[in-house]
Formats: structure tokens, C-alpha cells, sequence
């Protein structure tokens, strides 16, 4: 007599396989997103940024300046804690303090220059917005996320050694590596720094829960920092803290860094991504041949 097959070793029925096909195929979430919808939604929230009242714009900006420099904090209290001792255990460390900042701007969707540099770039390429309420915003951002780093760079100078969780040698250290430079050297650092951040606002849209966005954030933003590339908001505290805890840097390497940081972290996100992302999806829009496996193919 033939043995009958448990349940559980049963193979799923050709009805069972086009249900769950089904399922996966009204539920998309359990998909990577394509990268016309990913455009789609950088772009309508380029729009929103792009119509939002100045001082929304500009509280939102002061908002992001303060959180993002909470990365310099804790990187002064890990320089201090380990007396500054070289190695990759110490960089890896700096590096995760770097990206705490990015992460609560990031996921707390304020206003950050660098990120919104590329992101309001495709509305106006797209032709939903004109070069006047994309450079009003750049603006807007810009000079509210430099306030906010001069208020909290002069807030560590004065908390941390005063808790004796910092050393001020530490934030001459975290100053200098960004000042020592030539222009030319900053300018190509902020290039790749404001190409990273202009891919980071693409990749958080892609993501498709808050855990695969903190992670995008914390692995972009680390990679700039465990690589010291230039950053014209955070390195705004990294150097002005320096200069008010009398560290020996001076206003004009400040001068010096925040012009070729800016200028390269613009063209990082302006050219690097948003030209070739908006680029590469609009020439690709026509949908590729879909191949069903479910079905027998004809003749």
C-alpha cells in the first residue's frame, strides 16, 4: 500500500503560488521601490520645502543647525575619553558620533542645507518651480543652519569643559583637521561630502521603514566622517568651537574653510546626483518588457 505525504512535506499548489504573487503584488512594500517613484516622491517633497512661509523655512533651519552639531559634542567628549589615541577602534567611534547629529535632523525631517541642496534641485529641473524659490530657500536654510551652529559651538565651549566631559585641546583637534588644508583640497573633500548627502536624501526615500532610513543615514554620514571630508555645517562648529575656546584657530581659516566647503558641497549635490539621478530616470522612463513565469509561453 503507497504511503500517503505528510501536509508539512506537501509542495504549494499552483493556486497557493498565484495567490502569493498576488499579495506581493498589491502589497509594495515587499519591493524594492522603482527609481521613477523614487524621483516622483523627491521631488513633490522638493515642492513642499520650495512653498514653505520664510519663517517656517527658517525655524526649521535653526532647528537643524543645533541638532546636526550635537555630532561635534560627542565627538569631543570620545576625543577626551580617549585621549585622542590613534587607531581604528578610536575612528570607528568618531565616525558613529559624527552620524548621531545627521540622524535627529534627518529622521526629525528639519531643514538641513546640504540634504535640501539636491532634493529642491528637482523640482525646478522637473519645471514644477523656478530658480527664484530654489535660491530664496537655499538662502533661508543656509543662514538659519549657520546660526544654529554659532549658538550651540559657543554652548560646548562653555558646557563641556565646564561638566569636565571635554578637554579644549580636543576641539582645537577636531578644528584643525578640517583648517590645515589648501582650498583645493577642501574644495574636492566638500564635493564628495555634498555628492554623499545629496545620494543619503535619495537613499532615505528609497528606504522603506525608519530602521533602513537610520542605518542609510548612519552609514553616509559615518563615511564622511571616519573619512574627514569637509562639510560646511558641521565643520561650522568643529571650527568655531575652536575659536571660542582660544584653541588657536582664527577667523580667516574659518573664512577660508566655509567658502570652499560651501562651494563644493553645493556642486557635490547639484551635479553628482541630482542632474544624473533626475537625468538617468527621465531617459529611462519607458517601462522594460515584464517577464510572468506563471504563464506558458505561446505556440
Amino acid at each position: 500500500m503507497k504511503a500517503e505525504v505528510p501536509h508539512s512535506k506537501k509542495h504549494p499548489s499552483t493556486v497557493e503560488v498565484a495567490a502569493a504573487a498576488a499579495v506581493a503584488a498589491v502589497n509594495p512594500d515587499t519591493a524594492q521601490k522603482a527609481y521613477l517613484k523614487i524621483l516622483e516622491q523627491e521631488i513633490n517633497e522638493g515642492i513642499r520645502e520650495l512653498q514653505r512661509p520664510t519663517w517656517g523655512l527658517l525655524i526649521s533651519g535653526l532647528s537643524a543647525g543645533l541638532d546636526v552639531s550635537f555630532s561635534v559634542l560627542v565627538m569631543a567628549v570620545i576625543l577626551t575619553t580617549t585621549h585622542g589615541a590613534p587607531g581604528l577602534l578610536n575612528a570607528v567611534f568618531l565616525a558613529g558620533a559624527y552620524a548621531v547629529g545627521y540622524i535627529f535632523v534627518v529622521m526629525g525631517r528639519s531643514e538641513l542645507f546640504t540634504e535640501h541642496t539636491t532634493r529642491s534641485v528637482y523640482p525646478v529641473l522637473h519645471g514644477s518651480a523656478n530658480m527664484w524659490s530654489l535660491l530664496r530657500l537655499w538662502g533661508l536654510i543656509y543662514v538659519s543652519n549657520l546660526a544654529g551652529c554659532v549658538l550651540f559651538a559657543k554652548l560646548i565651549s562653555i558646557i563641556g569643559p565646564g561638566l569636565g566631559v571635554i578637554e579644549p585641546w580636543s576641539l582645537g583637534q577636531l578644528a584643525r583637521t578640517l583648517t590645515v588644508h589648501d582650498g583645493w583640497v577642501i574644495f574636492v573633500s566638500a564635493i564628495l561630502a555634498g555628492w554623499l548627502m545629496g545620494l543619503l536624501s535619495w537613499l532615505v526615500t528609497a528606504g522603506r521603514d525608519t530602521i533602513s532610513q537610520i542605518v542609510l543615514v548612519a552609514l553616509i554620514t559615518g563615511a564622511i566622517g571616519i573619512c574627514h571630508l569637509h562639510h560646511s555645517i558641521v565643520g561650522t562648529t568643529e571650527v568655531l568651537v575652536a575659536i571660542f575656546a582660544h584653541q588657536g584657530v582664527t577667523l580667516r581659516q574659518f573664512g577660508n574653510f566655509l567658502l570652499y566647503a560651501t562651494l563644493g558641497n553645493g556642486i557635490g549635490g547639484i551635479v553628482f546626483v541630482a542632474l544624473i539621478k533626475y537625468g538617468h530616470v527621465m531617459i529611462s522612463t519607458k517601462s522594460p518588457d515584464h517577464v510572468n513565469l506563471e504563464k506558458a509561453p505561446s505556440g
